[in-house]
Formats: structure tokens, C-alpha cells, sequence
């Protein structure tokens, strides 16, 4: 059975080629429903990347920047990475299970290449509003 993921902060680490941390970046983690919707949507920029879970397939209708996309399967290891431009449609990738956006072009930078691995670590999970028990 997989992780439940919750909205909530942590980072995303990738590792190169020897199995050394190349880079640590701030990650937002988007899994309920309202969260996953909104994305990226209304932003000029983010600093560091955000994770759809579950998600197999996005689209950039009504974006305002260009977005690297990462499709990561059920144990991180990279699937594909595409780069795409506002108003366009992804196509579901079948192994998909998880997506990570970023700003165009760093992921390359950060090192995040297709049969690469990355690692999300947990930090803060948000906190709902709502009734107490």
C-alpha cells in the first residue's frame, strides 16, 4: 500500500550519479484535491518545486510561466521530464504516480533526468482548520 500524502512543506533531494546529494530544494507538497487544482495557477514564480500526488498528467491552461515537469512513479524514479510553455495539455504518463513542477529550466540544473531518482523528505505538514474532537 502506498504513503497518504498531506499538504504540507519538505524538501526534495536529489542525488547524482554516485548516490551523493547533488541538491536540497524547498518543495510544496499538494495532495488533497484543492490543492493539486490550484498548482502553480496565479504564480509569476516559485522558489524551489512542488509535488501532485497522485497525479499521472497536468496542464498549464491559465499559468503565467513556462514549467519544467517531472513524472515520477510510485518510487520516485523519474519517468520523464518535459518542459512546457502556458496553455498546453500533458499527456498522462501511465507509470506516473506522482508530478513534480518547477520553473523552466532547473531542473535540468538541479540534475533531475529521466531513470534518475529523487527523494522526498516530509518537513511540515499543514494543519487543517476545522472541527476539534
Amino acid at each position: 500500500m502506498g504513503r497518504r500524502w498531506r499538504d504540507g512543506r519538505g524538501e526534495l533531494v536529489v542525488r547524482g550519479a554516485g548516490g551523493e546529494v547533488s541538491v536540497r530544494v524547498p518543495l510544496e507538497i499538494a495532495a488533497s484535491y484543492r490543492a493539486r487544482t490550484k498548482g502553480l495557477l496565479g504564480r509569476d514564480s516559485i522558489d524551489g518545486a512542488i509535488l501532485l500526488s497522485p497525479a499521472n498528467s497536468v496542464h498549464t491552461f491559465r499559468m503565467r510561466m513556462a514549467i519544467d515537469v517531472a513524472y515520477l512513479d510510485r518510487r520516485f524514479r523519474v519517468v520523464a521530464v518535459r518542459t512546457m510553455r502556458p496553455g498546453r495539455l500533458g499527456l498522462p504518463r501511465l507509470r506516473a504516480r506522482h508530478v513534480l513542477e518547477a520553473e523552466a529550466g532547473v531542473m535540468g540544473a538541479w540534475g533531475v533526468r529521466e531513470g534518475g531518482r529523487v527523494e522526498v523528505v516530509v518537513v511540515q505538514p499543514v494543519k487543517r482548520q476545522g472541527r476539534e474532537s
